[in-house]
């Protein structure tokens, strides 16, 4: 008997139109997470841990040497704060303010000393024999002539790295923390003066000298270079707060009169007129270098009884601000600030007699 064989097709459901269930990625999740658990792993080499970085330790002991400091911050330095310490005058009051005094540059709540309105003074008395004695530790023994000009050849180039520019702010707070900054890895620096300043580059050096502390070991023209003092340490460098933003000039008596002080109405216009019509003794340029300004002025008064300063692209600010030093340097009367032009009175006979004197 012949046997017979029968193909009997067996039909799968199609599941290709439907999505996959829940327990088939169960399934598929506990494979893969066995399989990345095991300790043999050919193809791959086994990932160590990560350790988690240890924060450095300070010489204070500090977990983290970036820790914010604690607010208010104080400062051990023995004088007033002031935006600018060589163009303010200390002597001369404001008669108005264009911000509240409240305003304080140094962030709310961020400093022990009270803000005027012009300065931050100091709270506590300042004992002038022990910040000498401390300020002599620090410079030790005068540098000889031979380190003197290591130092001058060093830093005295116009590519000089070490190097910072004073502009018509003069010698202003923050600087003070741009020259320590540069002593962390500088014996000095090499400071540029341009502008205003310059006019007076003795009140310059003295307030270089006597809020970092440093020696001025050359000078040439408007060039510096501050020197930090052999025993200067930069983990002890003293505390300056910074200053967040410019405050608002407060407002000044008014520095040209009407009239001016000896002389009546008719004289007064009369010099003005001939201070416009007189050829300029100097122009000056906008951020310009201004050091021997003061004597040709004076020169010029041996002669002249009106000079006319010839400043335009100045600008009207510091036109003034040169009004003001030359009324003291000279000593002279400004009577006229018109289109950028200074005028320039010597004063009586008896005022000229006083400044040869």
């Amino acid at each position: 008997m012949m046997a017979t064989h029968f193909r009997t097709r067996i039909r799968f459901p199609d599941h290709s139109n439907k999505k996959p269930s829940g327990y088939f990625f169960f399934i598929c999740r506990f494979i893969s997470k066995s399989l990345s658990e095991s300790s043999y792993d050919p193809p791959f080499t086994p990932v160590s841990k990560l350790r988690k970085a240890k924060k450095k330790k300070t010489h204070d002991g500090n977990s983290n040497s970036n820790e914010k400091p604690t607010l208010p911050l104080q400062s051990d330095l023995p004088f007033d704060f002031f935006y600018s310490y060589s163009e303010t005058n200390p002597s001369v009051n404001p008669i108005g303010y264009r911000e509240s005094p409240k305003f304080s540059p140094f962030g709310p709540g961020r400093l022990d000393r009270k803000w005027t309105g012009t300065s931050a003074p100091a709270v506590v008395e300042v004992k002038i024999n022990e910040v000498l004695e401390e300020r002599k530790r620090i410079l030790g023994d005068p540098l000889s002539e031979e380190e003197v000009a290591e130092l001058v050849e060093q830093y005295r180039h116009n590519n000089c790295s070490r190097q910072i520019n004073l502009g018509k702010g003069g010698v202003t707070h923050n600087m003070l923390d741009d020259i320590h900054n540069h002593w962390r890895r500088a014996e000095a620096v090499r400071i540029k003066c341009l502008g205003v300043p310059t006019l007076d580059m003795d009140n310059i050096c003295f307030h270089l000298e006597d809020k970092s502390g440093g020696k001025i070991i050359y000078r040439h023209i408007n060039i510096l270079l501050l020197y930090r003092g052999r025993n200067y340490d930069p983990k002890n460098r003293p505390t300056i707060p910074l200053m967040l933003w410019k405050p608002y000039a407060p407002i000044y008596p008014k520095l040209v009169k009407n009239v001016a002080d000896g002389l009546s109405f008719d004289e007064t216009k009369e010099m003005r007129n001939r201070g416009l019509n007189s050829p300029p003794l100097m122009k000056l340029t906008r951020n310009g270098v201004y050091v021997n300004v003061v004597d040709r002025v004076r020169e010029a008064f041996k002669f002249e009884e009106v000079v006319r300063l010839d400043c335009i692209h100045v600008g009207s600010s510091d036109c003034k601000q040169i009004g003001v030093k030359l009324r003291v340097l000279v000593p002279c009367v400004p009577i006229l600030f018109k289109d950028e032009q200074i005028i320039l009175w010597r004063g009586k006979k008896d005022h000229e007699e006083d400044m040869n004197s």
